[in-house]
Order: structure tokens, then C-alpha cells, then sequence
């Protein structure tokens, strides 16, 4: 980064600003791509050795460095470090992260996140002026708040495959 760039970047509104980004493929990396865009530096968490499953997410056949070209276009800018949820001590790590951070955004499946002990509340505990964004498919309670939400799910519900396509041929995304 030049020293004019580095300049803009400081006048940026968000400048200066931690977002952790715990999100998968499209929702949460989008908004977390926009505050990149206003100057937020964006830790994306990843699985290790398979990272984000939208980097095998494919609209078209073509790659950048093995991954797909929706990955990059949502999740550009920003850094990326691997964590096993699963493990003490990365979540250890990431928890002494999330001290000093100033957003979390994450799209678990409902009941995930509380599992991971990772919860609003849990949070929190840790750094009490965190900001904490969740997005589900289906909102916090009613009858498919434990449904998983998802773009071609919410297509195929809604019916809109059927507006797309040849004639005689099946729904299509």
C-alpha cells in the first residue's frame, strides 16, 4: 500500500475499527464486505485446511488460486485466519481476539453458535462494548427459527425458481 493509500484508508469512517467475521457464503461476508469498503480491517475466521465453504462455491467454472470467484468478490480485503472451533486452545485464541475487537458478525445454524460458548451473552462477558451481529434465516423465535436459511432455500419456498428457466424444464436457481 502506497502512502496515499494508506492516507485515504485513515479517512475512512470506519478506520480503525476490528470486525471478526465468522460468517459463510453470502449474508454475513457481504456485510462484512461493505465495512471493509468503509475502512474496517475484517478478520475472517476460517476452518482450517478447508477454509470458507463458499471458496468452493461455484457460479462459473472460473478460479483464482483454487478458489471461486464468488469467494473472492465477497470476501476481498480482508484477512483471514483459521480457527478449529473445536479446539481449546484456538478458541482460547479467539477469544482473546474478540477482547479487543469492536464487531463480530456470525450466521451459525440456530443453537451453534451457544454450543461454541460463543453466544451474545458469552460475548459480552468478554468485551462488554463489542458489537454483536447475528443473522439467521428466520428471525430468533417462530415455528422455522431452528431452519437453516439459505438463498436457494428461501428460492425454493418462495416459488421464484419456477420464474426462471425453459418451459418444461424443472425449477431452476
Amino acid at each position: 500500500m502506497t502512502g496515499a493509500d494508506s492516507a485515504q484508508d485513515e479517512d475512512l469512517p470506519l478506520a480503525g475499527l476490528v470486525v471478526v467475521d465468522m460468517s459463510q457464503f453470502l449474508s454475513g461476508p457481504y456485510c462484512s464486505l461493505r465495512l471493509v469498503d468503509l475502512g474496517a480491517r475484517v478478520i475472517k475466521i476460517e476452518r482450517p485446511g478447508a477454509g470458507d465453504l463458499s471458496r468452493q462455491l461455484y457460479l462459473s467454472d472460473t478460479e483464482i488460486g483454487g478458489d471461486s470467484t464468488i469467494f473472492h468478490a465477497i470476501n476481498r480485503g480482508k484477512e483471514s485466519l483459521a480457527v478449529d472451533l473445536k479446539n481449546a486452545d484456538d478458541l482460547a485464541a479467539l477469544r482473546k481476539l474478540l477482547k479487543r475487537a469492536d464487531v463480530l458478525i456470525q450466521n451459525f445454524r440456530p443453537g451453534v453458535i451457544e454450543r461454541l460458548g460463543l453466544d451474545y451473552a458469552s460475548v459480552r462477558a468478554i468485551n462488554p462494548g463489542i458489537v454483536y451481529a447475528s443473522i439467521s434465516g428466520y428471525g430468533e423465535d417462530g415455528p422455522w427459527v431452528a431452519r437453516p436459511g439459505q438463498d436457494l432455500l428461501a428460492q425454493a419456498r418462495s416459488g421464484v425458481m419456477w420464474l426462471s428457466g425453459d418451459d418444461g424444464q424443472g425449477p431452476v436457481p
